[in-house]
Order: structure tokens, then sequence, then C-alpha cells
């Protein structure tokens, strides 16, 4: 780390701001703590994350909190089969100049133009739309008529899909997938944690989250954890674990049997950047191996596709995955 850059208070103080977020996010979400984890694990490390659960589960409420908390500005779009890239990004509309009554275009910015963005049901919008949107998380900035449009800092997109409905929907194809540093599976809540749900959303009003971090705080916690180290062990364990994912070269039997095809280097970019960002979570300068275990199936779960066989049979991914760190070694 860069010792120069960071004082030991400033880096406890935005530990903490951390904590403050996840508090406030807490007293709106009820349960779901892993959920808020990784959401802001993967705001920390500067990526988008991909959400997968039935309806209900308030995934909306999650990332409306999420900007609430991080006073940033939040924007929801519904993807429906009918949906346009324009309708995303935005369009030219033709304008007369009031005062010399020429006609000009003028480019008019569409809801991807904000801080924090829900893209809700993303697999039933066509291909085409959904390569608008995945264009802008990638090069953070819109292209139209040869002008090119940057897109606010920081710009985090969570994606919605459905894993229950798949009737007129458009999977996403694997080389859009690799463009989310996570997904995050959304489960049911407890029956202790539903029934708590049920009683404070039937009352009159519902609270929301209480600001607990400035924008400024937030693009200075993204810049310290790009400076948690990661010693070379470490490096070449997160490496190793993405090389074992390939069914050609990987020593784990479970891989070879079950999977189709493997994980891409972005993997690994994304699995250290994640075990970055949870190591500064709690409270660590230093990437371990239990942060890089704990962010190997957000970060693979979509990046690595099972075989035929594997599908039939009804293997989970999860359950392929956990196998990894038992079969890799760290040196």
């Amino acid at each position: 780390m860069a010792e120069a850059a960071w004082t030991e208070n400033e880096i406890a103080d935005l530990v903490a701001k951390v904590d403050d977020l996840k508090r406030s996010m807490g007293q709106v979400i009820i349960g779901q703590k892993d959920v808020i984890e990784l959401l802001v694990t993967c705001l920390l490390a500067g990526g988008h994350a991909l959400v997968e659960g039935v309806p209900g589960l308030g995934k909306t409420l999650l990332v409306k909190s999420l900007a609430q908390a991080t006073d940033m500005q939040f924007r929801r779009v519904q993807f429906t089969p009918d949906l346009m890239p324009s309708d995303i990004v935005g369009t030219e509309i033709l304008e007369e100049d009031q005062a010399t009554r020429q006609r000009v275009f003028r480019f008019q910015q569409g809801p991807v133009f904000t801080q924090v963005l829900l893209a809700d049901e993303i697999n039933r919008a066509p291909p085409k739309t959904q390569s608008a949107l995945l264009e802008a998380m990638q090069e953070r900035s819109v292209t139209f008529a040869g002008q090119t449009h940057k897109l606010p800092k920081p710009f985090f997109v969570l994606a919605t899909q459905n894993p229950i409905e798949q009737a007129g929907t458009y999977p996403l194809p694997e080389a859009q997938l690799d463009r989310f540093l996570l997904r995050i599976d959304v489960g049911y809540p407890t029956e202790i944690e539903e029934i708590a749900m049920v009683g404070a959303t039937t009352h009159a009003g519902l609270r929301d989250a209480e600001p607990a971090m400035t924008l400024e705080t937030l693009l200075r916690l993204q810049q310290l954890v790009r400076d948690i180290e990661i010693a070379d062990p470490m490096l070449r364990y997160a490496t190793r674990l993405v090389r074992a994912t390939r069914p050609a070269e990987s020593p784990v039997e479970a891989i070879r049997k079950h999977i189709g095809w493997g994980a891409g280097p972005r993997a690994g970019q994304a699995l250290v950047l994640a075990s970055k960002a949870r190591a500064l979570m709690h409270g660590r300068l230093a990437v371990t191996r239990e942060d890089i275990g704990a962010m190997l199936l957000p970060v693979l779960a979509h990046r690595v596709l099972r075989n035929f066989e594997a599908e039939a049979d009804g293997i989970l991914i999860a359950d392929v995955l956990a196998a990894l760190p038992n079969e890799v070694r760290i040196d």
C-alpha cells in the first residue's frame, strides 16, 4: 500500500463509514445481511452486480436504500421485449433556436445517466438493448451520433433476473455476463425475518435509509480498495483458482467431469478486486485466503458453464466450485 497517500486515521474513518452504510441499509432491509455485504463489496470494488431472485424479495428496495445511504442518484428501468437502446442511453431531439430560428439536434440523456441504475429483469429485453447497457457499463460512457458522453461517477448497475419464469426472455450471452463483477443470489427470508418484514411494510409509510456516506467518501474508498495489499502467494492462489476452472488444464476432477467452459482472465481480476474490497470491509489492509474463498462463488458462478451431463443430472455450479479451494495449493 502507498503509505504516503493514506494515514491510519483516514483509513479507520473510511472503514467506519462502511459499517455505517451497512447499518443504514439494515434499518430498511430486514434480513439479507449476506446480500447487503456482497452489494457493498461490489460497489467498493467499482463493479456491477447481477442479482437473481424471485419477485417480492425487496431487490428494488435494496438498491434504492443503497442510493439513499450514499446520497447517489437512483433510477430504475423495467426491461421489456419492446425496450429500445435509445430508451436506455438517450436520443437526439430536434429543437429550434428561439433567437436565430435555426433547428439543431440536441442529445437527450436517457436513464443510464445516473449513479445507481436498477435494470429490472434485464433478460426480458432483446440482445441489442442489453448490449447498449452493457457497453455503458464497460466503457462508463455513451457514444451517440459520433459524440462520446461520459457517465457520472460513480456509476453502479444492478441488473436482476427472475430464475423461475424463462418464457419470452433473452438470456445474456457469456461475454456479457463476464462484465458483471459479482452474481448475487437472493434467497427467501427466514420465518422470523419474514414476520418482521410483513409487519414493517404494512404500517403507514416506509422509512428511508439515512445518509451514511458522501460521494467524496465513496470515491475515496474505491481508491483505497485498489491500494489494499495482496501478497504474491495470494495473487498466485487467486489466479490458480480461476485457471483451475478450465477443464483442459484443471487438477480438479469435478471440474473436468462437470464443466464445459471455464472462466477467463477477467475473472481473476474480479476475484482479486472483490477480495480487496472484502478485506477492507473487515478492517484488513491485506487480502487473506478467507477473503478469496468468500468471493469465489459470487465471482465465478456466472463465468463457468456446466456441460450437458452436469445440467441433465442437476449438478449445481456451487457444488462444483466448492471443490476448488481444497484442490488448489498456496505457495
